[in-house]
């Protein structure tokens, strides 16, 4: 977007990314994981810069439709072949498998997709980007409630999630504080 640098920004994504390494320890066992996690990390911090330039020309429903369609027919696309490659019927759902897909497919994807990209018509993407980092929190709170798989949790997984929320609450409140700034004058 052809500006400066902000510092503040770039040391809350240093605390953030500084939590994820502390709650995901470096072994050496996960480094496939691992790299598949950086990889994925830079994907998804440029999909929001780029969907921020698209949503100057395109409203957001119709940015949904081209996003997930497309992603939708590529899928449709490959995955005969991928079940050629590497054939295996459990990975075909079943009939009651259906319904639930659908409401995963759109009430947790599309409809939250749509609301991602009025959001970030309003925010900028390092904002959207930190939020996203509270996906393995949410993650792993989540397998705590319903799995009950707190038993691995150590002090660094709570120190982790303390810098991450920490970002967070800082960046959050940043923009809470220049933004009253700015109604006050």
């Amino acid at each position: 977007f052809k500006r400066k640098i902000n510092i503040r920004e770039v040391l809350l994504g240093m605390l953030a990314i500084a939590g994820i390494y502390i709650i995901f320890d470096f072994y050496p066992q996960f480094k496939v994981g691992i790299i598949f996690g950086i990889v994925s990390a830079v994907g998804s911090s440029l999909f929001p810069i780029f969907n921020k330039k698209l949503l100057a020309r395109f409203n957001p429903a119709t940015l949904t439709l081209y996003e997930l369609g497309g992603g939708f027919l590529f899928l449709c696309l490959f995955v005969p072949f991928y079940l050629m490659q590497f054939p295996a019927a459990y990975y075909l759902p079943t009939t009651s498998d259906w319904l639930w897909l659908l409401v995963l497919a759109w009430l947790c994807t599309v409809l939250c997709f749509d609301l991602q990209l009025n959001a970030l018509k309003k925010i900028s993407p390092f904002t959207a980007n930190l939020t996203y980092n509270l996906e393995p929190v949410y993650g792993i709170i989540l397998a705590f409630i319903f799995f009950h798989e707190n038993k691995s949790f150590t002090g660094h997984f709570y120190i982790g999630v303390g810098l991450i929320l920490l970002a967070v609450i800082l960046q959050m409140g940043g923009l809470w504080y220049t933004s009253r700034r700015i109604v006050a004058q």
